[in-house]
């Protein structure tokens, strides 16, 4: 498999990409990224930089004649999210992506793929090492730990980059120039309790699972209406303590802020007298929720299956007041921009829901264009589970990037872009969050745009990137940094 990626065109970029396939690099891990790709920078003899938080910068001087051009900087991040199904083994801190080619499309056999953003990262190490093109003097900056925090766009100092004309290779849709994003912000909540509830006598225990969902880029793909586990757990949890007498031991769903939750588990308890009442519950709710996400969620499942005793039990109060909160919380797509039609401005994704002894944690990742509005729907987070007795706080907020419709790299760009494919290319802002808001705020001055080839279903194993695509990003970006004068 590796061989038939490698052979793919353009090869450079298909080679790295590969490379970046069998190093380990989820969020927070980069070690072994960061040393592959500053190894690439040496081997190269490029100037290459590292800064505090474990960026990378890698320096090209511009070809013979093209030295007074202005410095183009390829922005892109190195870490990737770790998104598995549950019945899969893989470890990310160890294992390689088994990536492979499926028509027209590379994807990963039941994990991420990594191509967000990885194939952003291959392009800029392409161009590197890339003898024939004509440029300026080129900047290549390698991010880190974008995914949870951003913490390597945070952590830039003024002064690194001397450019200040930055291409982002993080977009996902070629033939799109993405000229603004979304800021976004964490809210993080917790209930506390005493862990010593017992089991009522006479109860029996059942495990159930809410699985095959597609989940998905909590900005990306928000606007697709696909199921978000948590809620439908919670709604399942609510109808079943009404009718059945359930009780709550514990829940899990969800692992990462900025994923649609595709799975769901709980542990409960109930009366023995009423299994057979929840069993059919269980089933009533597989076919409703199989009917309200027709055609989007097709290979849902919910199951129930009988278990051990759990030692304890959530108190009565506490899952009560988690299981009305979950339902009552804001989620998915809230407004939308008037100034660029058919894209979210606002949304919510109720991320996380998970218990451990004494503590249930929930995350979620409130997006939007607009800071007065993300300010409003984390404010009402806060109120309905501070209702419910919960502790809310909020951390990683980031600021969006603001669209210039005159920006100067966006007119050469379009222009380009007409001159090489006969069409104009379309001009968005993106829901999702690119490091350019943050970058953005440490150089106010600097001139920012971002593409990138045809990628769908990032966060969740269903990624995959489209092949022609990524060769027509490779020759529109090429044209551009010889157009560049």
């Amino acid at each position: 498999m590796s061989a038939e990626i490698r052979d793919l065109t353009p090869k450079y970029v298909w080679n790295y990409f590969y490379d970046f396939t069998q190093i380990p690099r989820p969020t927070g891990h980069m070690e072994a990224v960061t040393h592959f790709v500053a190894d690439f920078g040496k081997k190269q003899g490029l100037e290459t930089l590292r800064d505090e938080v474990g960026n990378v910068l890698i320096r090209k001087p511009a070809t013979p004649g093209k030295e007074s051009c202005p410095t183009i900087i390829l922005q892109s991040h190195l870490d990737m999210v770790p998104q598995k199904n549950h019945s899969v083994d893989h470890d990310f801190l160890t294992d390689p992506i088994d990536a492979y080619i499926d028509g027209e499309w590379v994807k990963a056999r039941n994990t991420t793929l990594g191509a967000d953003n990885g194939i952003g990262a291959a392009l800029a190490m392409a161009v590197l090492s890339d003898t024939t093109l004509r440029h300026g003097p080129i900047e290549a900056l390698f991010t880190v730990n974008e995914e949870v925090g951003m913490d390597g766009a945070f952590g830039l100092k003024p002064g690194f980059l001397k450019g200040r004309i930055l291409i982002n290779c993080d977009s996902e849709e070629e033939g799109q120039l993405f000229v603004g994003c979304a800021g976004g912000a964490d809210v993080n909540i917790t209930f506390r309790y005493k862990d010593n509830t017992g089991v009522p006598d006479g109860d029996v225990a059942v495990k159930l699972s809410l699985t095959g969902l597609k989940g998905g880029h909590s900005g990306v793909d928000i606007h697709l209406g696909r199921a978000n586990a948590n809620k439908l757990m919670a709604r399942f949890l609510k109808d079943s303590v009404a009718s059945c007498g359930v009780r709550l031991a514990a829940i899990d769903g969800g692992n990462l802020r900025n994923a649609i939750p595709r799975e769901a588990f709980a542990i409960i308890t109930l009366p023995r007298d009423n299994a057979d009442i929840l069993w059919e519950t269980v089933s009533d709710y597989r076919e409703l929720y199989r009917a309200e996400y027709a055609g989007i969620e097709d290979t849902l499942e919910f199951t129930a299956e009988k278990i051990d005793l759990p030692p304890t039990l959530i108190p009565e109060e506490i899952q009560d007041d988690l299981i009305n909160a979950i339902e009552g919380c804001q989620n998915g797509v809230i407004s939308m921009l008037s100034d660029f039609p058919g894209t979210v401005e606002s949304s919510s994704n109720l991320a996380v829901v998970t218990s451990s002894s004494g503590l249930i944690e929930v995350k979620a990742l409130v997006r939007s264009s607009s800071e007065s509005r993300k300010a409003s729907i984390t404010s009402a987070l806060e109120s309905v589970f501070s209702l419910a007795g919960a502790k809310v706080e909020f951390g990683g907020s980031y600021n969006g990037w603001k669209p210039d419709a005159h920006s100067p790299i966006l007119q050469l760009m379009r222009q380009t872009y007409l001159d090489l494919y006969g069409k104009e290319p379309s001009v968005k802002v993106m829901h999702a969050g690119l490091e350019c808001g943050i970058i953005q705020g440490i150089y106010p001055d600097m001139d920012m745009i971002s593409i990138g080839p045809d990628l769908q279903h990032p966060h969740s194993p269903s990624e995959k990137v489209h092949i022609r695509s990524v060769e027509k990003v490779w020759d529109f970006l090429r044209a551009t940094l010889e157009s560049v004068d």
